[in-house]
Parts: C-alpha cells; sequence; structure tokens
C-alpha cells in the first residue's frame, strides 16, 4: 500500500470514529470493509453500488455529508486513486443530497 493510499485508509479510518463521536453511528460493517479491504477498495466497492450506502444516508440525516467516503474521493488529496467515473460517481451522489462541493 503506498504512503497515498495509507493516508486514504487513514481517512477513513477517522470518518468511522467521527461518525460514531458526533453522529452517534457505529458503521460496523464500513470498519469491517476496512479491516479487509482497506480504504481504497473499500470506497471502491461503495461507489459500485446503485444506491448511496446506508452510512451515507446516516450522515446526511447527521447533516455530515464531509464525512462520506464520496466527500474523500473527490478531495483534491485523494482523487487520483480513483478513477474519473468514480468521482464523477461520488460527486453526483453528494450533489443529489445537497452538498455544497
Amino acid at each position: 500500500m503506498g504512503s497515498l493510499e495509507q493516508q486514504f485508509h487513514q481517512a477513513m479510518a477517522v470518518i468511522y470514529e467521527t461518525a460514531k463521536a458526533e453522529c452517534q453511528y457505529n458503521a460496523t460493517y464500513f470498519l469491517q470493509m476496512l479491516a479487509e479491504y482497506g480504504g481504497v477498495e473499500t470506497a471502491k466497492r461503495l461507489l459500485s453500488t446503485e444506491k448511496p450506502s446506508e452510512g451515507f444516508t446516516k450522515l446526511w440525516e447527521c447533516e455530515r455529508l464531509d464525512l462520506t467516503v464520496e466527500a474523500h474521493v473527490i478531495n483534491d488529496e485523494f482523487s487520483s486513486l480513483f478513477t474519473t467515473e468514480e468521482c464523477n460517481i461520488a460527486r453526483a451522489r453528494l450533489l443529489e443530497y445537497g452538498h455544497t462541493l
């Protein structure tokens, strides 16, 4: 795992901790995915689904879309880890739910 991939993985772990602390959302399945696949592959798997994850919806309800995997995927710091299509999916989901980019 390269340095940028490690940084992204760490950012995903921070998402989990922050969502748990601020939104009382214990994203157990997300944490399991992180442990099994790592941050980048977890993000790619979540982006490959037709609908946003349960975690995305919970973070939307908590008004913290900035904590979503999607927000991190399109972050300039990490977007090079993902395809244009994956970034477009992430961007579209955020816009659909009213997140300002």
